[in-house]
């Protein structure tokens, strides 16, 4: 039962007079008659409004009892409303998928409850959004699911590999030909996301960075599906859209500089070791936030709302194990350790700048929690292995990997799980470049079930 509910409940009831028996009434949602059935509002991410965020709301809504829930276009392109009956009552919810930018506008002008964006909140939105309180805290900002950006290219294209730096000299224009990487003689074209894009904040933050700008021939979209579509269709064509548009395009396997090539797999995506992962986030106000958003919210978090996420296409944050690779690659006590584990699909990882768990971790240490506690883990152990980024000296940098280790476990023992010794193995296995930005996601501890 969702912790709002005892209060809720009991003033639904008096409020409208429905007539629920006992226990759908557990499952109301709450809504403010005032505002004639709307429950909250959605603006941002296309990413996430296009599809994700109508198919979490119907799950939600019928989870609560509705019934008859439908979708009906507003007349703009990219913006919806989620009906649904609830006893004698309509409500309804409505989605303005216009890009991520538009979402942190829309809570700044009171317009929207909830912003959708497939990217962190820029430091000068957190500063307009001030009023509405600390929009990096784990009450304003929740990570609801992991995505890649996948470069796609035509199922035809021999090309299966490329680096972040040929990317970014494909996309900039330097490199213009496909034989240029390996490939067939051909023009490449271009395909890309709209200005307004989470999608497209991002893939110029991770690929084009300060050193390039995007060919000024690109033809942009403000739709992921239609983007791949064009792709699909085109021998010579080159885009990126988000995890769930690849449909019949095919996406090619990235890698930073030194690193090894990785494909866009659940593995790869939920750990965050893939360089074009990506957060998807919903960014609330801390206070004042409408009663039937934060049900939402809790929604979206639990198993049943992470598995609208994987049904969606994305990655679900439920934690998996995956048997490894039986050829992998790493320090002989780290292939010794691992040989006969599983690995879960979580990777730890710590704000910016510091040594505490991220928001994100902070919410899969409870999930990880749970997933221990289930009747088939509770007789086995989770192993703990530290990473990070080069320091001064390799002895160093194993030190910190193993602090960062022994943070996750100290979170897991407050709610009562046990972890074998915890091991560090500093700059190891790098899933990022040292000499970029990136080098942050070295910083990780992976989580392996014995």
């Amino acid at each position: 039962m969702y912790p709002l509910l005892h209060r809720l409940c009991h003033t639904l009831i008096l409020s409208f007079g429905l007539a629920w028996t006992s226990a759908a009434a557990a499952e109301v949602p709450a809504f403010d008659p005032n505002t004639n059935g709307l429950l909250f509002t959605l603006h941002g991410s296309n990413t996430i409004g296009a599809q994700l965020a109508p198919n979490l709301i119907r799950k939600y809504l019928a989870t609560k009892g509705a019934q008859n829930i439908r979708s009906t276009p507003l007349g703009t392109i990219n913006e919806q409303r989620i009906q649904a009956d609830v006893g004698n009552q309509a409500v309804f919810i409505d989605i303005a998928a216009h890009g991520s930018s538009t979402g942190f506008k829309g809570l700044e002008q009171s317009q929207a409850d909830i912003a959708m964006a497939s990217r962190p909140i820029k430091a000068a939105e957190r500063v307009l959004l001030n009023r509405l309180g600390d929009m990096r805290s784990n009450r304003a900002e929740h990570v609801i699911a992991i995505d890649g950006i996948a470069i796609i290219v035509h199922p035809d294209n021999p090309v299966k590999h490329l680096t972040l730096q040929q990317i970014a000299a494909v996309f900039s224009g330097d490199i213009r030909n496909w034989s240029q990487v390996g490939g067939h003689r051909g023009h490449i074209r271009v395909y890309a996301r709209d200005n307004q894009s989470g999608t497209w904040d991002t893939f110029k933050s991770l690929v084009l960075g300060k050193d390039y700008s995007l060919i000024e021939n690109a033809e942009r979209f403000e739709s992921n599906d239609q983007l791949s579509d064009r792709v699909a269709a085109d021998l010579n064509g080159i885009g990126f859209v988000g995890l769930a548009s690849i449909r019949h395009a095919r996406a090619i396997a990235v890698s930073h500089q030194d690193t090894q090539p990785q494909a866009p797999v659940h593995l790869t995506i939920a750990t965050e070791d893939y360089p074009l992962s990506r957060r998807l986030f919903l960014y609330t106000p801390v206070h004042s936030l409408k009663p039937a958003a934060e049900e939402f919210l809790y929604f979206v978090q639990s198993e049943a709302g992470q598995e609208q996420v994987k049904t969606t296409g994305f990655i679900s944050q439920t934690p998996i194990s995956i048997k490894p690779a039986s050829t992998r690659e790493g320090p002989e006590d780290y292939l010794a350790l691992t040989q006969h584990a599983e690995r879960l699909s979580i990777n730890f990882r710590f704000a910016e700048g510091n040594a505490t768990l991220d928001n994100k971790a902070q919410q899969d240490i409870q999930r990880l929690a749970k997933y221990m506690k289930k009747p088939e883990n509770r007789d086995r152990q989770l192993l703990l292995i530290g990473f990070g980024d080069e320091k001064a000296s390799a002895e160093r940098s194993v030190v910190l990997s193993k602090l960062r280790a022994l943070t996750v476990r100290s979170a897991l023992h407050h709610h009562q799980v046990n972890t074998a010794p915890v091991q560090g193995f500093g700059a190891y296995l790098p899933v990022a470049s040292n000499n970029s930005r990136a080098k942050i996601k070295n910083r990780r501890v992976e989580v392996w079930l014995l």
